[in-house]
């Protein structure tokens, strides 16, 4: 969350709340960061959620900060399969539908060069990043969106559409996210539409390391002038996941505040 956004939920403050827009969303990853301003944004136009992560503790801050009368959450591992069950149950249970699935869960444990990664350590960022999204692909398929549409959104990264120096094993990850997006857009098709969103550096805890203590040198290499907020990523899947992208499936939407304008790349 931005400082508003924190000083408007310690306050209590979430204004008037839209009616029920009649769909449901599970969003993975979301007790914070990126997953969290997805959540929000879709609870902002109407949509109850069901929100996943590892920290119980956080979940359920997470939940009454976004409201307990709309948001559920189901906290577990994203790559346990049993987790990955309930939490599909659950948001059936709870709603009676699963109109869009966010894919955000992920993690980065390891920094340095891919000649010197640990096997077992890629293994685990594979299993996290990419078999856990198609997991809950799958089980959101057969629960709903098989015979009554909607659309799910992967969040990549651009670290998967280009060199990732030191984080290879992260990129890695993103660049087989951006495929299995290829891969359940063609196969879903024509009833659920299948998009990703690759940020650049966004401001949360995950990615801190990138930042911390030279974000005005960091956020200098940027057209736009900033490094992004989870807001700039839950207006873009709320977008992929709106009437208004009724035609797009697919497709990688980079959210990068400009920073391939420098590069060439993208």
């Amino acid at each position: 969350m931005t400082e508003q956004t924190e000083e408007r939920a310690e306050r209590g403050e979430r204004g008037a709340r839209p009616p029920l827009s009649g769909k449901a969303a599970l969003v993975t990853g979301a007790s914070r960061g990126i997953g969290y301003g997805v959540a929000e944004a879709l609870v902002a136009r109407g949509d109850r959620v069901c929100i996943t992560g590892r920290n119980e503790d956080a979940l359920k801050a997470a939940v009454e900060r976004l409201g307990a009368d709309r948001v559920i959450g189901v906290a577990g591992k994203a790559h346990d399969r049993a987790h990955q069950a309930v939490a599909v149950e659950r948001a059936m249970e709870a709603f009676g539908r699963v109109d869009f699935l966010v894919n955000n869960a992920g993690t980065n444990p390891v920094f340095g060069p891919m000649a010197e990664l640990d096997l077992d350590v890629a293994r685990k960022v594979f299993e996290t990043n990419v078999v856990s999204a198609l997991g809950f692909a799958q089980l959101t398929w057969r629960a709903w969106q098989k015979e009554n549409g909607g659309a799910i959104v992967n969040i990549a990264s651009v670290a998967g559409i280009s060199a990732s120096p030191f984080i290879g094993a992260y990129g890695m990850s993103k660049a087989a996210m951006v495929n299995l997006t290829l891969q359940l857009a063609h196969e879903f098709a024509p009833g659920v539409r299948v998009n990703a969103i690759a940020p650049a550096v966004v401001k949360t805890k995950f990615a801190v390391a990138l930042y911390e203590g030279r974000e005005a040198e960091a956020a200098a290499a940027y057209p736009l002038g900033r490094l992004g907020v989870p807001e700039d990523i839950g207006g873009a899947a709320a977008f992929l996941t709106s009437d208004q992208s009724d035609w797009i499936t697919g497709q990688t939407l980079v959210v990068d505040g400009g920073i391939f304008l420098n590069t060439g790349v993208g």
